[in-house]
């Protein structure tokens, strides 16, 4: 078991507001439909996919909304949505991978080029910043039993368990993802995120100036449309 980490600094997935509800359903949308397109469209099958379904439900999509997405997934239109990773440098030595999931893969180049040149940014080549992370699984929930869910997940395979303030971190190999995930399910009250991450292996301290200066360059990438996580190795606490 291991103590407080670096775990704990991961950026997590974007909040719930109605200004942003329309956006939140859009990209929970496009995770539903590349669970889909990924695996199978049974959800009990398909552990990605019975995740986005519960994400889906937790920011009161409409049923509807769930099941066109499962239907666009399953090749019942031409619509086929793929998922794309960026690189990008900001002040500091901030790095920053960009996942993107679009329908429109020139678009999204497009667009994350041009808000890194515009707000003191740079666009990096594949691999230029990736090296400093680790690739892994990832997966918070809340433990019916703590000892019990630590020993289940240890057996599964878990590379890592690290206990939280009312939560269990459990890390994986990425291939493991979905096979541990389905193993501890039972042992979990409230499974929270299940996802494959980059995890920064060391992190940088900003200056104040750096700071603000990375802050706004951070919120008006994650505010493109076709974006759904950023990872980076700022320092934030």
């Amino acid at each position: 078991m291991s103590g407080h980490s670096k775990w704990s600094t991961i950026k997590h997935k974007k909040g719930v507001t109605d200004a942003k509800r329309s956006k939140v359903f859009s990209r929970i949308t496009k995770a539903i439909m590349v669970a889909v397109q990924n695996g199978d469209i049974d959800p009990e099958m398909n552990s990605a996919l019975k995740l986005a379904i519960d994400q889906a439900k937790k920011a009161n999509m409409p049923k509807d909304n769930i099941e066109r997405a499962m239907k666009k997934g399953s090749g019942d239109t031409d619509t086929r949505i793929e998922e794309v990773t960026y690189e990008g440098m900001g002040p500091g030595g901030a790095a920053m991978i960009i996942v993107c999931a679009t329908d429109n893969t020139n678009r999204a180049l497009t667009e994350v080029k041009t808000a890194l040149k515009k707000n003191n940014g740079k666009f990096v080549p594949s691999g230029s910043v990736s090296f400093q992370f680790d690739y892994v699984g990832y997966i918070s929930l809340e433990p019916k039993n703590s000892e019990d869910t630590e020993l289940a997940a240890i057996e599964l395979g878990a590379e890592d368990v690290i206990e939280e303030e009312k939560a269990l971190i459990i890390i994986t190999k990425p291939t493991e993802l979905h096979n541990i995930l389905k193993g501890i399910e039972k042992e979990a009250q409230t499974i929270h995120e299940a996802r494959l991450i980059y995890n920064p292996t060391q992190t940088v301290a900003l200056n104040d100036t750096d700071k603000d200066i990375y802050r706004a360059l951070y919120d008006i990438i994650e505010d493109l449309d076709d974006v759904t996580e950023i990872f980076d190795n700022v320092k934030r606490h």
